[in-house]
């Protein structure tokens, strides 16, 4: 009985495109990279994020050479916080290559994550991150409408960014309920949610094709 209730539990999904595949290994490598490159920032420059000046190693660990900034941030810094946003929704890709076979794996792994990530760092960035003056087209963001937000402090753009990730919640709410618009909801919230939105417009582009044909 159990090992027919796990069968009912769990339903084949198709595997990533050899493309997406690398790109989702790649990822995960590229994470990993940009958090080293982030933490040596620490290493050099004395306060690496003006936006946290507690966040400083004692001066009797770093070497002393400091790095230049672009705009507010060391350089190494910069390039471990961007690796970290195009590379971040490998993880969620990861999940499903791992956990997709679950049930709902698809709805939770390519669009219901991806949406609770998108509202956690767009009430952080809104309500929490304390910002730097002036703001600066360098402002790393996950999704291209946060960025609109984080390199102008403009709130149209951090209410757009709210209005997309409750997009992502209805879009998750018709691929749980298995309702034939959900395809294209996943095409909308993944386009509108670049490059977070990776998941689910692969997963709309898949439903869609498979349809068509």
């Amino acid at each position: 009985m159990a090992g027919s209730s796990d069968h009912r539990q769990r339903t084949a999904h198709p595997p990533l495109p050899s493309w997406l595949a690398r790109y989702t290994t790649l990822g995960l490598y590229g994470l990993l990279i940009g958090t080293g490159l982030s933490l040596l920032a620490f290493v050099t420059n004395p306060v690496p994020d003006p936006s946290f000046p507690w966040a400083t190693l004692p001066e009797r660990v770093r070497v002393p050479v400091a790095q230049p900034r672009i705009e507010h941030w060391p350089v190494t810094y910069t390039l471990g916080i961007w690796l970290w946003v195009f590379c971040f929704p490998a993880l969620f890709l990861a999940g499903y290559r791992r956990y997709g076979d679950m049930e709902r794996g698809a709805a939770v792994w390519l669009v219901g994550l991806p949406t609770v990530a998108m509202l956690g760092w767009t009430t952080y960035c809104r309500l929490f991150w304390p910002k730097l003056h002036p703001p600066t087209w360098n402002a790393p963001a996950y999704t291209f409408v946060c960025w609109l937000y984080c390199s102008t402090y403009d709130v149209l753009w951090s209410n757009t960014a709210y209005i997309i990730a409750l997009f992502g919640v209805v879009t998750t709410v018709l691929v749980v309920r298995q309702r034939d618009t959900g395809r294209y909801a996943l095409l909308g919230f993944g386009l509108l949610a670049l490059p977070l939105g990776v998941p689910a417009l692969y997963e709309g582009y898949r439903r869609v094709t498979r349809t068509g044909t």
